[in-house]
C-alpha cells in the first residue's frame, strides 16, 4: 500500500510554518500511513484576549488525533477528527493566560483503520474523544505529552507506539483495489463502472467504505478529485481552467469553479491568496 507516493492531499494553508504550527514527515516505515506529525514546535503562551483568531478547515481526506496539552492546568484535551467533506471555520479567543502545546497525528485515509480498534464508520464531519476509536494510543500518548514537550522528540516516540498498535492484517485488499483505481485516476471514474471492473457490487462498496473510512466511495472520489485540482491550483506554474476542465472530466468551466467552491468555501482566487497570506 504505497498511495502516498501517488497521492499527497494539503489544507488549506500548507505553506504555514511557524512556532505554533509546523508539520514533520514520519519515519520511512510508517510513511506510506502517516500524511504527518503536526502542531507547535514547543509549549507556548496564550495571553488572554477578547479578539478571536479565525481560520478554515477545508477537505484534506485526512483523518487526525490531535492532543491539546495545558500545562498551566495540568490538563490534556484531546480528539479524533475524522473526514470531513465541507469546509468550516475556527474561531478562538482566549479566556485566561496559560502556556499550551498542541501535536497531532494526521492518518491518510485509507490508514487510520489500521491503527484503530474499532470499525470508523459514522465518523464523517464527527469529532470523538480518541480514546472511543484508538484507546490503547491515547493510554500510551498522554502521560508523554507532559514529559516530552518539543515536537521532534514527541515524534519519535509515538512513532513507536503507532508501530506497536499496526494492524496490517486488518487491510482489505477489495477496499484496497479500489483506493487505487480511486487515485490512480484523481477521482475521475464512475462508481458504477468501478464496481464493474472489481467484479463487486456497489451495495459491497459502499459498504467497504463507510466500514473502513467512514464516508461513501462517491464522496471519497469527489473529495480526490478536488483535492488533486486544489494541488494543480497551487503548485503548477501555468494552471489553467480548462485544461483542469479535461483532466478531471469536468463538464465544463463552471461545472469545476462550482464544484471547488462548494468543498473550498471560496473562489480559486481567493483560495490561493489565503494560502499564500498564512504561510507563516
Amino acid at each position: 500500500m504505497n498511495f502516498d507516493k501517488m497521492y499527497h492531499p494539503i489544507t488549506a494553508t500548507p505553506f504555514a510554518c511557524n512556532e505554533t504550527y509546523m508539520e514533520l514527515e514520519p519515519c520511512a516505515a510508517l510513511k506510506p500511513y502517516i500524511r504527518c506529525f503536526w502542531g507547535s514546535r514547543k509549549p507556548y503562551y496564550e495571553h488572554k484576549t477578547d479578539v478571536p483568531t479565525h481560520g478554515i478547515v477545508t477537505p484534506d481526506t485526512c483523518m487526525d488525533i490531535i492532543f491539546s496539552t495545558d500545562f498551566t492546568r495540568n490538563q490534556v484535551f484531546n480528539k479524533f477528527c475524522g473526514i470531513d467533506d465541507r469546509t468550516f471555520e475556527t474561531c478562538q479567543a482566549n479566556d485566561a493566560e496559560k502556556e499550551v502545546s498542541v501535536f497531532a497525528i494526521r492518518f491518510y485515509p485509507w490508514s487510520a483503520y489500521l491503527f484503530a480498534e474499532d470499525s470508523l464508520r459514522d465518523t464523517k464531519n464527527a469529532f470523538f474523544d480518541v480514546g472511543y476509536h484508538f484507546a490503547n494510543i491515547k493510554k500510551k500518548l498522554e502521560p508523554i505529552l507532559f514529559e516530552v514537550t518539543d515536537i521532534r522528540l514527541r515524534a519519535v516516540m509515538t512513532e513507536k507506539v503507532l508501530l506497536e498498535h499496526f494492524h496490517p492484517e486488518r487491510e482489505n485488499h477489495l477496499l484496497t483495489e479500489a483506493l487505487g483505481e480511486m487515485l490512480g485516476r484523481k477521482g475521475s471514474l464512475e462508481i458504477g463502472a468501478l464496481s464493474g471492473e472489481l467484479h463487486t457490487s456497489s451495495r459491497t462498496l459502499e459498504r467497504l467504505f463507510r466500514e473502513y473510512i467512514g464516508i461513501s466511495p462517491k464522496t471519497f472520489s469527489s473529495l480526490v478529485r478536488y483535492q488533486c485540482l486544489w494541488q494543480d491550483i497551487l503548485y503548477r506554474p501555468q494552471f489553467r481552467i480548462l485544461d483542469a476542465v479535461y483532466c478531471y472530466g469536468y463538464t465544463d468551466q463552471s461545472h469545476l469553479m462550482h464544484d471547488f467552491g462548494r468543498f473550498h468555501g471560496m473562489n480559486i482566487a481567493e483560495a490561493r491568496r489565503w494560502a499564500f497570506e498564512h504561510s507563516n
